[in-house]
């Protein structure tokens, strides 16, 4: 088959590669649509250890499945399917009471980091286990499919959050997982939603989406704004999708005492916070890790089309095009945002 390869890093190539096969509890899927991810996008450096070359990276995917382990007998060839980022064992302790994403020795499809390596789905097939497939409603393409991961992963940390109707909330970073936090805050009745970002693109974005207010850090007071418009309190809810100390301490003064801070952005390693805040604030801060079962609700919103994806794409491109759409978005070309690779 063909796939993407990270060779090394920053080296994409287009080349053939050994067709995977299933194993018992295991399906073979044509990759039909794949999704190109911010974290694959700063993997290719190296700088966050977790896409050790060489590895076919992608975890946003959707397709057909064409073949089916010995073992699986609920799934056939010809069915549409999307699956979860994450690979975890049914029997694990956290699996068990609830919290597969958090399964020790869990794997991610196309991370390869020092504790574990598993090739994703920049290729034409990938071998996924049973029983974290999902079935397509008949009306969600394989494009729309490609982009469930994403808002699966904002879904979670929403509902890890505790939000209540006529909230004032605060999404820093609007990226892709921060734009559906934006859609689906407004679904959860918050009737004030700050947008925050540094790249006026993606506000504007995040406004046409729902945001009811979008502010600059580079240019706008964001704490002093959202006192303002809050009786001077602070916003109850704030969503952190970067992963920086700057955008931290962002969302962390814009809450009012009490309030809740959920952090999903993780592009570095560690960070510097604000302690005296938090503690003189009584903040709750918590981590949103990955997808605990958000898949099928997120494919339910996307089949009663309560969920705008065609905003957020910007283009569909072949896989052996993909390098180049890389290079693009390491770059941060303007007007960019999610890339659909079609193998």
């Amino acid at each position: 088959m063909k796939a993407l390869v990270l060779e090394d890093y920053m080296k994409l190539v287009y080349k053939e590669v050994a067709d995977p096969v299933p194993g018992p509890e295991e399906v073979l899927v044509e990759v039909k649509a794949t999704g190109i991810c911010g974290s694959d996008v700063h993997g290719i450096d190296g700088s966050t250890g977790r896409r050790i070359p060489p590895v076919i990276m992608g975890h946003e995917a959707s397709g057909i499945i064409r073949d089916t382990g010995s073992r699986v007998n609920d799934w056939k060839p010809g069915d549409r399917v999307t699956f979860d980022s994450t690979v975890y064992d049914l029997e694990d302790w956290f699996s068990r009471r609830g919290d597969y994403n958090l399964s020790d020795g869990r794997m991610v499809l196309g991370v390869s980091a020092k504790e574990f390596r598993r090739d994703g789905t920049y290729a034409e097939f990938v071998t996924v286990p049973r029983h974290i497939l999902y079935r397509l409603p008949e009306n969600v393409s394989f494009t729309k499919a490609a982009m469930v991961e994403p808002a699966a992963v904002a879904l979670h940390a929403i509902n890890l959050t505790p939000v209540a109707l006529n909230d004032t909330a605060v999404v820093v970073g609007a990226g892709m997982i921060g734009l559906f936090l934006v859609q689906m805050l407004r679904l959860a009745g918050c009737t004030e939603i700050v947008a925050v970002d540094i790249d006026t693109g993606k506000l504007s974005l995040a406004e046409k989406l729902g945001a009811t207010i979008i502010l600059n850090p580079e240019k706008d007071n964001v704490s002093s704004e959202v006192k303002a418009m809050t009786g001077t309190r602070g916003a109850d809810i704030a969503f952190e999708a970067v992963g920086l100390s700057s955008s931290i301490d962002t969302a962390i003064g814009a809450l009012r005492k009490g309030g809740t801070l959920t952090i999903l952005g993780n592009l570095s390693p560690s960070v510097e916070i604000p302690l005296q805040t938090i503690v003189t604030g009584q903040l709750r801060i918590q981590g949103s890790c990955a997808i605990n079962g958000e898949y099928s609700p997120v494919l339910d919103l996307l089949s009663k089309d309560l969920l705008n994806t065609d905003a957020m794409l910007s283009a569909e491109v072949p896989l052996s095009e993909g390098a180049d759409w890389f290079r693009r978005l390491y770059n941060r070309e303007k007007g960019l945002n999610k890339v659909i690779l079609i193998p």
